[in-house]
C-alpha cells in the first residue's frame, strides 16, 4: 500500500471528509430555507439559486468518486450525442444494479453543467433522509410511494410544476423501480412469465407507469431520451464505502439517444417501447460479459476542477475553527470537554455511517415481490 492510499484509509481522514459535508450540507439547507421567501416574488430566480445551492452540496459527492478515488468513467457513444449533452432538457433511463450508480450519473451531470438541475423520481422515504431528502425536497424533487392511486396526484402535479424549469435539467428515472438483487430478478421474472414479457437476465421488469407519466407530463419540454446502461471492468462491485476507502473504480457507460418523436404517444405502446428497450439493455449487458466492453465508439470525458475548488473552500471554511477547537479541549485537560468531544466524533462517525448506508444493496429495503406490490406493477 502506498503513502497516498494509506492516507486515504485514515478513518479520521474520512471522518473529517464526512464532518465538511454533514456541516456544509446543513448550513445548505438553511440557505435554502431561507430562499423560500422569493417563492411567491420570483419562482425562477428561486430556482436558480438553490441550483447552486445543491451543486455545492452533490458536487463534495463527485469529488470522492472523480478526485479521492480516481474512479474513471468511460462513455460508449457518438460525438454527435456528446455533443448535446448539457443542451437539452431530457430523460435519463439507467439501470440500477450498483451501490453508486447515482453518483456515475451526477459525474456525467457535472462533467456537462447539468448537476445542481438534475431530478429525480425519488420514493417518498428519501424525503426523511436528512441532507439529501431536504435538499431534493427545496428543489422540487418528485416523491412518490410507489402506490399509482396515492401517487397520482402528486406525481402529476410535481412533473407538471418543471415544465418551465429555466436550467436545463436531466430527469433520472430507474425503471426497474428497485436495486436489483437475485431475489428480486428471480420475482420479477416470474411476473414477467405471467404477463406473457420476454425474460431479462440482467435487469428487473421495468415499472412502465412512471416512464410513461413523466414522458407524457413532460412532453414538450424534454427533447430525448438517454438510455444509459452502466457496468465496471474486471467484475467489480463497486460501493461508497470502497470510494470513501479511495478505492479507484472503472466504470463504462452505454449511452443511446431516443428523440422523444420516435417514442408513441400512446401509453400502452409507450410501454412496449419501454420493454423493448430493456430486452436491448439486456442484450448490451450480455455483450459487456462476455467482451469486457460495450459495442461502439468510446469517449473519455475530463474531470473539472470546480468539485474540488468547491470541497476546499468547504473545508478550509470548517475544519479551520473544528481543528482549533479540538487543540483548545485537549490543551484544557479538563477530563469533561475531552470525553464530550470524543462523544461528539462517536456520534458524527455514526451519522456519516448511516447516509452512506442508505445506499447498500444489502441496506435497500422493498416491497418488491409482496402481493400488493405485484398488483400496482
Amino acid at each position: 500500500m502506498g503513502v497516498v492510499a494509506w492516507l486515504k484509509s485514515l478513518f479520521v481522514l474520512q471522518l473529517l471528509i464526512g464532518f465538511v459535508f454533514v456541516v456544509s450540507g446543513l448550513i445548505i439547507n438553511f440557505i435554502q430555507l431561507c430562499t423560500c421567501v422569493l417563492w411567491p416574488i420570483n419562482k425562477q430566480l428561486y430556482r436558480k439559486i438553490n441550483t447552486r445551492l445543491s451543486y455545492s452540496l452533490w458536487s463534495q459527492l463527485v469529488m470522492l468518486l472523480e478526485w479521492w478515488s480516481g474512479t474513471e468513467c468511460t462513455l460508449y457513444t457518438d460525438q454527435a450525442t456528446v455533443d448535446k449533452f448539457g443542451k437539452e432538457h431530457v430523460i435519463i433511463i439507467l439501470n440500477h444494479n450498483y451501490e453508486i450508480d447515482f453518483l456515475c450519473g451526477w459525474t456525467m451531470c457535472e462533467r456537462y453543467g447539468v448537476l445542481g438541475s438534475s431530478k429525480v423520481l425519488a420514493k417518498h422515504e428519501l424525503l426523511k433522509v436528512p441532507l439529501i431528502g431536504w435538499t431534493w425536497y427545496f428543489l422540487e424533487i418528485v416523491f412518490c410511494k410507489r402506490k399509482w392511486e396515492e401517487d397520482r396526484e402528486t406525481v402529476f402535479s410535481g412533473l407538471n410544476r418543471l415544465r418551465d424549469y429555466p436550467e436545463y435539467m436531466w430527469f433520472l428515472l430507474y425503471c426497474e423501480g428497485t436495486r436489483f438483487t437475485e431475489k428480486k430478478h428471480q420475482i420479477s421474472m416470474q411476473v414477467a412469465e405471467s404477463k406473457g414479457l420476454p425474460k431479462l437476465k440482467y435487469h428487473l421488469l421495468p415499472r412502465t407507469k412512471g416512464f410513461t407519466t413523466t414522458l407524457q407530463c413532460l412532453k414538450g419540454t424534454v427533447k430525448a431520451v438517454y438510455d444509459v446502461t452502466l457496468n465496471f471492468k474486471d467484475k467489480q462491485n463497486p460501493t461508497l464505502l470502497g470510494i470513501v476507502n479511495g478505492k479507484k473504480y472503472k466504470a463504462d457507460l452505454s449511452i443511446r439517444r431516443f428523440p422523444v418523436e420516435e417514442i408513441p404517444d400512446d401509453e400502452k405502446e409507450c410501454a412496449d417501447w419501454l420493454h423493448k428497450l430493456y430486452q436491448e439493455k439486456d442484450a448490451l449487458q450480455e455483450h459487456y460479459e462476455k467482451e469486457g466492453c460495450f459495442p461502439g465508439p468510446t469517449i473519455k470525458t475530463k474531470r473539472r476542477v470546480w468539485t474540488l475548488l468547491n470541497f476546499l473552500f468547504w473545508a478550509t471554511l470548517l475544519l479551520s475553527p473544528l481543528i482549533n477547537f479540538a487543540w483548545d479541549v485537549f490543551v484544557s485537560g479538563s477530563p469533561l470537554l475531552i470525553i464530550g468531544f470524543m462523544i461528539f466524533l462517536i456520534v458524527a462517525s455514526v451519522a456519516v455511517r448511516r447516509l452512506i448506508g442508505v445506499t447498500e444493496v444489502k441496506k435497500t429495503g422493498s416491497s418488491y415481490g409482496n402481493t400488493e406490490a405485484k398488483k400496482e406493477n
